[in-house]
């Protein structure tokens, strides 16, 4: 036991991961990144009608509560002195929309949850939200469609020319984000129109659900949220970092019900028991971190510079590259979002975000629909036999293609194949379909906004595959680079929550922080080969598009004519049958 003593050389920082599949409590050492703990509750999704996803605010609380319970219990087993906890931070899933009654603590109705991905011509791709793997919110993949309609009566009322949406916030009207679901909520729910006219009600994305509860609840609970959870909201101007008034108005958002903006680091309250849950082992101690999911993995990932770039690997692949204090947008189908702001007085860091829609579902595809493989880790075991792809190339485009073409008339194609094609070449095609697709999104972002990347920080379930880590260090011709501690989302929570303003156990310098173990894999090929291959892909990719279209053969042109051969075939015919006849006179 004096080992487990030993080990815990500074103060301790503990981070809330709350995604759509699960929450879970972990505690890290400050001074060296090191997990010493952490407890993981499944929670429910609910599909009241197709198309719909919601979940029990109150379920995602008490899963909050459970996991910090179980958590201290655990760490009391390692004889670690959980008064050691100086500080918690929250990472949590971006978009899904609370409303609560401030004077009972009730949510007034479900967590209505965000579609996965947005783009500005698909209203959502299907990609993967959450951290690494086992982790809060890994490859959740799900649609709620219900603010479709919103989105095209609004869509309606926004100038061709003058797309003031999108310029304020860097986001594409989607059915994505906040500001519609909470519209839906006031056109579709009395309780909550009640609440609103009643001045009752209180908004806010899961984060600011959490804290507000954390922190007391009707009992003085601090409703805030950060500038990461913000700007995913549609209603947050991303220059002045305030809420929008002409945006609220858009939408028509009563703006006393919005939660106050706070930084990333600093403290927002103190920890409060919860006598009905008889929950309170961490009374006292400062929340002091907030940051959206894929905000929390750029952090914890160590992206501080201008041009650093993450990628997160799961069912599909999130994307964000540090723009630093330039708001940069694109022309190329990504979103402008906030990356961080550490701190009050600290300047806010900008971040482009990509989304790859197929990575680990196609390894998924190939095992249950194709049975190449029995499990996801075979893959890499076939690809090592053969080592190349042959000439083989997969396009995945089951469902269209996303960022940057955003053809959703395209779907996935195998081609190259010849007669010595075998299933190991099919599964080393599919791994370097991630890794094309991933630098597809690399390359957007670099015409984007101009900085050459140097490497890529990599996380994720998919990254435990070597062949793939390989593959995509020679596809992108650049060294990928992997944290030998793979739970970053929980790790940049905890980050800005002890770097905080009187907290300050934890220091961002650039020299405390190499102390971080990596795994780099470094391209093993020479350029010219790595651009011959990445050339070969995109001739694939216009091969998989056109494949839909939205002429179906009922409503196309019926005439036998539309065929130009067959046409003067049959005239031809039709003269030669008419003269024959006058010929012979017959009548």
């Amino acid at each position: 036991m004096a080992a487990s003593k030993k080990a815990v050389l500074g103060p301790l920082v503990g981070a809330v991961d709350q995604g759509t599949s699960s929450t879970r409590f972990l505690v890290f050492n400050s001074k060296t990144a090191e997990l010493l703990s952490h407890h993981q509750v499944e929670i429910k999704q609910e599909f009241p009608r197709e198309g719909w996803v919601e979940q029990d605010p109150k379920e995602i609380l008490h899963s909050v509560y459970e996991c910090i319970e179980k958590t201290c219990e655990k760490l009391g087993q390692l004889n670690i002195d959980i008064s050691n906890i100086k500080a918690i931070g929250v990472s949590n899933q971006r978009e899904t929309t609370v409303v609560w009654d401030k004077l009972t603590g009730e949510p007034l109705y479900n967590a209505v949850a965000a579609p996965v991905s947005p783009g500005p011509s698909v209203p959502v791709a299907v990609v993967p939200s959450g951290s690494s793997v086992p982790a809060a919110g890994t490859s959740s993949v799900w649609l709620d469609l219900r603010t479709q309609s919103t989105v095209e009566s609004l869509s309606k009322r926004i100038p061709g020319n003058n797309n003031f949406v999108k310029s304020k916030t860097g986001l594409p009207l989607s059915t994505y984000f906040s500001a519609v679901k909470l519209r839906w909520l006031l056109d579709n729910v009395r309780e909550v129109q009640k609440a609103v006219e009643e001045k009752r009600a209180l908004f806010g994305t899961i984060d600011s659900w959490l804290i507000w509860s954390l922190t007391g609840g009707v009992n003085g609970g601090v409703h805030c949220t950060d500038v990461t959870n913000a700007s995913r909201t549609m209603l947050f101007n991303i220059h002045s970092l305030e809420w929008d008034k002409q945006l609220c108005e858009f939408f028509g958002i009563p703006m006393e019900i919005l939660p106050n903006v706070r930084s990333s680091s600093e403290i927002y309250g103190l920890m409060k028991i919860s006598h009905s849950l008889k929950a309170g082992a961490l009374e006292g101690v400062p929340i002091s971190g907030c940051l959206g999911d894929q905000s929390a993995a750029l952090v914890g990932q160590m992206c501080f510079q201008n041009g650093q770039a993450k990628n997160t690997y799961g069912t599909g692949c999130f994307l964000l590259c540090n723009t630093g204090h330039k708001c940069v947008f694109s022309d190329h189908g990504l979103l402008t979002t906030v990356a961080y702001k550490l701190g009050r007085d600290k300047p806010v860091y900008y971040a482009l975000e990509g989304s790859v829609a197929i990575a680990g579902a196609v390894i998924r595809w190939l095992r249950d629909n194709l049975g190449i493989i029995k499990t996801s880790e075979e893959i890499e075991k076939l690809a090592k036999e053969v080592g190349t792809s042959y000439g083989c190339y997969f396009v995945p485009a089951f469902s269209g293609l996303y960022a940057p073409y955003w053809e959703p008339s395209a779907r996935g194609i195998i081609c190259g194949l010849t007669q010595f094609t075998n299933k190991c070449h099919i599964a080393f095609a599919a791994l370097e379909a991630v890794c094309f697709q991933t630098r597809e999104i690399l390359d957007a972002m670099n015409r984007d906004c101009g900085i050459p990347l140097s490497h890529l920080q990599v996380d994720g379930g998919m990254t435990s595959n070597k062949i793939l880590m390989q593959l995509q260090a020679d596809i992108l011709y650049i060294p990928v680079v992997k944290p030998s501690m793979p739970e970053t989302t929980a790790l940049g929570a905890a980050m800005a929550a002890g770097a905080a303003e009187g907290v300050g156990v934890w220091s961002l310098e650039p020299e405390d922080l190499s102390a971080v173990t990596m795994e780099r894999f470094e391209p093993q090929i020479n350029a010219e080969e790595s651009e011959i291959r990445y050339s070969t892909w995109k001739k694939a990719v216009m091969k998989s598009m056109g494949w839909v279209t939205t002429q179906s053969p009922e409503s196309g042109d019926p005439s036998i004519f539309c065929s130009l051969p067959l046409g003067f075939f049959i005239v031809s015919s039709m003269v030669m049958l008419i003269g024959a006849r006058y010929i012979s006179g017959i009548p």
